[in-house]
């Protein structure tokens, strides 16, 4: 695709493709997303190439970048990828079937193993969070909510990925050539001591100067709440305790990676910098690196695309998350009266915001609702209070909640509270 071309331009307007339940807004035209720039299988694909060796200890200790015409042998799913891997396949119908892709399936997986204790020996963070996925029918209706985990097929590509994006973006510093990198900066250290005292009402302590933490202590917050119940409430605290990652036409690392180079690569069909990226990459390739006027001519431009591919992904991810809470109304409005157990995920001077169990969905308890005492709002403890009972409302309490109204419009679901931690609670209705 021409830089400045009409196709170029309307790339950079949309910044990314976006994802909807059930449809797709292409960065790119269909018939080239899906078509000539899809990898099918069986037939001849140009693309650039990362070859890498990685020794045992996982370090990168040759590489090459090379234009290139591949052809893959076989159009696979995640999910068979992983019974093979997990040695799931009971019947052996999927072995058989790809016997001949066995040795590197092996192979591959030996090497996710190495790269992913380099990741784990240098702090980086993983969110390993199941996300919501709406399941629809073949009319548009939505069927159920359920929780989209990855398998060890997601996290083996998952890590070729980091390698290659690492990698290419080292490639681009060591030549001194300009480039789109993504970037993510070290946490404000405010944010950090307010994730401290929510981390105590939990008995887990973040050791540490806030204004040196490294991303290693960050995970090790997150392998200590593996498996417990708050598990996912306290995983959301600590990402919201972080900054953003965005796009940068300044290579400064990226924190939670652990990373010193980083930038996107792996997706030109849906991403605009990873297009700019290897605009400079076959630059690279065909002429070596830019020097003098030609240099600054390009690197000028560089600033705006950083920008655009920032506001691009805030807006579409603004746009998926809309759709999806608005779909989760719509789920949930046959449900009223329906009893539900979550996990108190917000407090608010006028009611608590409660997640649903197992089906991602959160509603608000308006305070006027809650009855049994008159409720104070203690901003810094993260919590309502009772003045004559001293009961309380915190942070990350396992509640039981009854859907008592729909608003569509407003994208919004109130419920009432029923139970707190396993105790009953008073309600302005019951008195």
């Amino acid at each position: 695709m021409k830089e400045r071309s009409a196709l170029d331009e309307e790339a950079f307007e949309r910044g990314t493709s976006v994802y909807f339940p059930g449809r797709a807004v292409p960065m790119l035209p269909e018939r080239l997303s899906n078509g000539i720039c899809s990898l099918n299988p069986r037939v001849d694909r140009l693309t650039f190439s990362v070859d890498m060796e990685i020794d045992k200890r996982g370090r990168f200790v040759d590489r090459k970048v090379y234009k290139s015409v591949i052809r893959t042998k076989e159009r696979m799913t995640y999910t068979d990828v992983a019974v093979i891997l997990s040695g799931g396949d009971r019947e052996g119908s999927l072995r058989e079937r790809y016997r001949y892709l066995l040795p590197d399936f092996e192979r591959m997986h030996a090497l996710y193993e190495v790269l992913r204790a380099r990741r784990d020996a240098r702090g980086s963070i993983d969110f390993d969070l199941p996300e919501a996925d709406v399941l629809l029918g073949e009319s548009g209706e939505i069927e159920s909510i359920q929780a989209m985990e990855r398998n060890i097929a997601h996290r083996l590509i998952e890590e070729f990925m980091l390698a290659a994006n690492e990698m290419v973006a080292t490639e681009l510093v060591f030549a001194n050539q300009p480039g789109i990198f993504r970037v993510h900066q070290q946490p404000d250290p405010r944010r950090l001591e307010d994730l401290r005292e929510i981390l105590a009402e939990f008995k887990l302590k973040l050791r540490g100067d806030v204004e040196e933490i490294r991303p290693a202590e960050l995970q090790r917050i997150l392998k200590a709440v593996a498996g417990t119940p708050e598990e996912r409430f306290l995983t959301n605290i600590i990402l919201r305790s972080m900054k953003r990652a965005f796009y940068s036409e300044e290579d400064v690392g990226h924190f939670a990676l652990g990373l010193e180079h980083y930038c996107h690569f792996t997706s030109p069909i849906r991403r605009y910098p990873d297009l700019v990226v290897h605009r400079r990459l076959a630059e690279l390739i065909a002429s070596g690196p830019l020097h003098g006027e030609k240099l600054d001519s390009v690197a000028r431009a560089h600033p705006l695309y950083a920008m655009q591919s920032s506001d691009r992904e805030r807006r579409a991810e603004e746009a998926e998350r809309e759709v999806l809470e608005w779909k989760k109304v719509i789920f949930m409005r046959d449900k009223v009266g329906q009893k539900f157990a979550g996990i108190i995920t917000g407090v608010m001077p006028f009611g608590v915001f409660v997640e649903l169990d197992e089906i991602f969905v959160q509603g608000m308890v308006p305070i006027a609702t809650v009855g049994g005492d008159y409720w104070q709002f203690r901003e810094k403890e993260h919590r309502l209070r009772g003045e004559s009972t001293n009961r309380e409302l915190r942070l990350g309490d396992h509640v039981l909640v009854e859907v008592k109204s729909i608003d569509e419009d407003r994208h919004q679901i109130e419920f009432r509270m029923l139970e707190v931690a396993g105790a009953p609670i008073a309600t302005r209705q019951q008195r």
